[in-house]
C-alpha cells in the first residue's frame, strides 16, 4: 500500500550549481559590458536583491568571478569590480603577443576555416554606438574568432588563457566603442589571417596575428589618451 507522501508530486528544487551558473553568466555579463562599472563596490546582498537571487549561489558566482579575476574580495566589505587601469592595458597586450601569435603557428592547418569565416563575417559587419547589444554581439565575434583559433591548437588551457585576457579588453573596449564608431579601424584583416590557417602557414599566421594585435593596442592607447570620458570613468595611471 502506498503512503500518503508516496503519491504527493515532487517538488524538484533547482540545483545549486544550475543557480550557481546563471548567477555567474548574468553578473559577468554586466561587468564584461560594464552595466557594472571598473571600480563599483558591490556587496552579497545588493547582488541577491538586484538579480532575485539566493546568497549562496551568489556567493559561489563570486568566487568564480574572482578566480577570473574580474572581482576582488574586499575583507568585511564585500566585493570590487576590478579597476582597469593603463598597466593592465599593457600587461594584457604584451600577454596577447606572447600567446596569440605562437597559438597561430600552432594551429595553423587544423582550423575550421568555414567557423573562422562565419565569425569573421559577423565582426565586419560592425555595430553601432551607443547600442550595447550590438556592440557585445560585434565584441563576442572577435572574442570567439581569436578563441576558436586558441581551441584548434588542442590545448585547453592556452585557450581558457586567451578567452580570458580577451574578457579583460573587452570591458574596455565596451567603453571606448560608444564614444564613436571604431570598426573599420578594428578590422584586422581577419581573412587574411584565415587564408594562412587554412592552408598550415604557421609563419604567415604566426606574423599576421603579432601585426593584429600591435595594431589593435595602438588604437586602443591612442583611444583612451585622446578620450576625457573613458579617462573619468574607469582609467587610472596606477595600479590598485
Amino acid at each position: 500500500m502506498a503512503t500518503p507522501s508516496a503519491n504527493r508530486p515532487r517538488t524538484i528544487a533547482p540545483a545549486i550549481p544550475l543557480l550557481t551558473d546563471r548567477a555567474y553568466e548574468r553578473i559577468r555579463h554586466d561587468i564584461i559590458t560594464c552595466a557594472i562599472a571598473p571600480g563599483t563596490a558591490i556587496t552579497e546582498p545588493q547582488i541577491c536583491a538586484h538579480y532575485k537571487l539566493g546568497k549562496a549561489p551568489v556567493r559561489m558566482a563570486l568566487t568564480r568571478l574572482a578566480h577570473d579575476g574580474l572581482v576582488r574580495a574586499i575583507p568585511r566589505r564585500g566585493y570590487m569590480v576590478t579597476p582597469v587601469t593603463l598597466k593592465d592595458i599593457h600587461d594584457v597586450f604584451e600577454l596577447r603577443l606572447m600567446l596569440e601569435p605562437a597559438a597561430a603557428r600552432m594551429a595553423a592547418g587544423k582550423v575550421d576555416a568555414q567557423r573562422l569565416r562565419a565569425l569573421d563575417d559577423v565582426y565586419r559587419a560592425g555595430y553601432q554606438t551607443n547600442d550595447v547589444k550590438s556592440i557585445t554581439r560585434f565584441l563576442d565575434a572577435n572574442k570567439a574568432f581569436h578563441v576558436a583559433i586558441a581551441q584548434a591548437t588542442g590545448n585547453c588551457r592556452l585557450a581558457t588563457m586567451i578567452a580570458q585576457l580577451l574578457d579583460q579588453m573587452t570591458r574596455l573596449l565596451h567603453l571606448g566603442l560608444g564614444l564613436r564608431n571604431r570598426s573599420q579601424e578594428m578590422q584586422h584583416e581577419h581573412r587574411t589571417l584565415v587564408k594562412a590557417l587554412a592552408r598550415g602557414d604557421g609563419e604567415t599566421a604566426e606574423r599576421i596575428a603579432r601585426e593584429q594585435i600591435e595594431s589593435a593596442r595602438n588604437m586602443v592607447l591612442s583611444a583612451i589618451m585622446t578620450s576625457s570620458t573613458v579617462m573619468n570613468l574607469a582609467i587610472t595611471g596606477e595600479n590598485d
